[in-house]
């Protein structure tokens, strides 16, 4: 984390030495983006806090953890296809269900389906591409990340079943 921000301090630096007006201009703009995201960054933090306290570790390994078998891969890619959770919330959101329990591939096949399968927007979807494709476009991409989850689960040494 330092060495990053050794890194962007440095690169900043640079961008404003060669160009005083562009650097400036692209530091408040990245402000007022970070501005703008902070009050649903917040709220779905806390709407998460509030689910995970209410929600005790040993449901989560009950439904996604090793000892749930097939079922967990099936339930984490049936959570992700339906749920609309940006890249930015979601993955702290995976890290902490790692560190409750879940495993590397189980979180893969959610970040999959969260990330490719859209459940909610397939109408959305529909008027751009029709739903014959919309509907196998998302279909193949469920299907890709229960793959996915099971790769993981080679590399990582999970049991599927």
């Amino acid at each position: 984390m330092i060495s990053m921000i050794i890194l962007i301090s440095i690169l900043t630096v640079i961008s404003f030495v060669l160009d005083k007006k562009k650097t400036l201009k692209g530091i408040k703009k990245g402000i007022m983006m970070f501005v703008k995201i902070i009050p649903t960054l917040l709220s779905v933090i806390i709407l998460v806090s509030i689910v995970l306290y209410f929600t005790t570790n040993d449901i989560l390994i009950k439904y996604l953890g090793n000892e749930a078998g097939i079922e967990a891969y099936v339930f984490a890619a049936i959570i992700g296809a339906v749920s609309i959770i940006p890249g930015f919330i979601s993955y702290p959101l995976a890290g902490i269900l790692v560190n409750t329990g879940v495993s590397y591939s189980v979180i893969s096949v959610f970040i999959t389906t969260l990330k490719m399968v859209g459940i909610l927007t397939i109408p959305l979807e529909a008027k751009f591409f029709g739903y014959k494709i919309s509907l196998l476009r998302n279909g193949l991409a469920f299907i890709g990340a229960l793959i996915v989850g099971a790769v993981m689960a080679l590399i990582f040494k999970n049991s599927i079943i």
